[in-house]
């Protein structure tokens, strides 16, 4: 697990293979992440926009911007937490991905990114 602590929100990320919807024959492969989100600063927060660098092994980059994640713009009160899952596909058997949310403090309305830290997405043969 990758984990990082910025403004006081803590993001941890867990990442799987998912066989069923790779297909290593055409270089398809399908991996899923957790994310967890957690609020321990002392302020409700509200998470406005994603932003992720997807980077496949032969340094291929893609870069994805969006409201929210998976469809949702979670508060989270001090100490409450959030989790998701969502997924990417890669054309190599390693990927990695970084980035960060926009978030906003409800009681001032300001605006703050907070980091997610890099994850490594690796097929399970190649752990060996």
């Amino acid at each position: 697990m990758n984990s990082i602590i910025t403004h006081g929100i803590q993001i941890s990320v867990v990442t799987h293979y998912y066989p069923h919807q790779s297909d290593p024959k055409n270089q398809y492969y399908f991996f899923v992440y957790e994310v967890t989100i957690t609020n321990k600063s002392d302020f409700t927060v509200k998470l406005l926009k994603r932003h992720w660098d997807i980077t496949d092994a032969f340094g291929e980059k893609r870069v994805v911007n969006g409201d929210g994640v998976v469809g949702e713009t979670p508060s989270l009160e001090p100490g409450e937490t959030y989790t998701y899952n969502s997924g990417c596909n890669f054309s190599t058997e390693i990927g990695k991905m970084s980035g960060f949310y926009t978030m906003k403090k409800l009681i001032d309305q300001s605006e703050f990114k907070v980091t997610i830290p890099e994850f490594l997405m690796v097929l399970p043969a190649k752990n060996n």
